[in-house]
């Protein structure tokens, strides 16, 4: 009997730009799931800066823009706050939301804005070639840490959920994976969790995601799953943190 799998109808059918193995597509699929299994496929409005998903908005069908370099959460804070109607998340990768956003991402949280945030950590700059980002697990080789990161020089990895979980007006925070089928059905529940809350306007969630990037791991998509599972969720502790 031929199996026949169901196509998302917030997911385009369309060829993906991605490196073989990333994480990104996966996790597009997962929101595109979650958006048509609540039903809210006409109040999302997607945010994606700068970054390898800058292109999310070709692959999801419902309504997305576009911001500047680590200004996703500044823009998400302005149409909820214009249309508060409407279900916003963010979609932001490590070097985004951690490093050049930090600051919009700490202080929409303070507020305690009524968003969602699908937070994208594969531990390095991947639009721009592989540099150290805030989340390069000490010892980790990048393009700017050829000999490892140092944290003499470097400093530690930015936990960024640890550090949220403590202001009070965030309401939800959990780390979950990519590594096998099994963590990825978790990441779907925790997508839809965070969404879930800004429906019933609880208030900031934030969901990270930890993802492959076996491009500029210098590693096959198989081993960089294995290198998530066995080195990276050690520094990064998945599970509910808030």
């Amino acid at each position: 009997m031929k199996r026949v799998f169901s196509h998302p109808k917030s997911l385009r059918n369309i060829a993906t730009h991605y490196c073989a193995g990333c994480g990104h597509g996966i996790v597009h699929r997962l929101i595109a799931e979650v958006v048509d299994e609540m039903g809210i496929r006409e109040r999302v409005i997607a945010v994606a800066p700068v970054g390898c998903a800058v292109l999310a908005y070709d692959y999801w069908d419902f309504d997305c823009t576009e911001a500047a370099h680590g200004r996703a959460l500044a823009v998400a804070t302005a149409i909820k706050r214009v249309r508060p109607q409407n279900i916003v998340f963010t979609y932001q990768g490590d070097g985004d939301l951690a490093a050049i956003g930090t600051n919009e991402t700490i202080h929409a949280a303070n507020r305690g804005e009524n968003l969602s945030v699908v937070f994208i950590n594969n531990a390095v700059y991947g639009m721009t070639g592989g540099q150290m980002a805030p989340t390069t697990l000490l010892g980790q080789k990048t393009a700017t840490t050829p000999s490892g990161r140092d944290a003499k020089y470097e400093g530690y990895p930015l936990k960024i959920s640890e550090m949220l979980a403590v202001l009070p007006a965030v309401k939800y925070i959990e780390r979950v994976s990519l590594d096998s089928p099994a963590e990825v059905l978790k990441a779907k529940r925790a997508i839809r969790q965070a969404l879930q809350n800004q429906v019933d306007g609880i208030g900031f969630s934030l969901v990270e995601v930890l993802s492959p990037c076996p491009t500029y791991w210098d590693m096959t998509p198989r081993q960089a799953l294995d290198w998530i599972r066995e080195v990276m969720a050690k520094q990064f502790p998945l599970g509910r943190i808030k």
